[in-house]
């Protein structure tokens, strides 16, 4: 089963970070304020950015790589993601 890492756009600009099996089930989690406390304080607006992986450790390095970058590195990395997808 895959594992995936997802950065989330919240309604203030800012990104959040994680990893899941169930992208779908867990972004929902964080709109109903059952996610992270991070998102419960700031509001997920939409998924920005998915990487799929085969194994959850290889999910979990690639989650707390990305969660060091700073904000505009972040951006970067989904700016180029969408044009690898358009």
């Amino acid at each position: 089963m895959p594992y995936y890492v997802y950065i989330l756009l919240c309604k203030d600009g800012s990104y959040y970070t994680g990893y899941t099996k169930n992208v779908k089930h867990r972004v929902e989690q964080h709109r109903k304020g059952k996610g992270a406390k991070y998102t419960m304080m700031h509001e997920p607006k939409k998924i920005v950015y998915l990487e799929e992986f085969t194994s959850i450790s290889k999910a979990m390095q690639r989650e707390r790589e990305i969660k060091s970058f700073s904000h505009s590195r972040k951006r970067r990395l989904i700016n180029s993601h969408d044009k690898v997808n358009q």
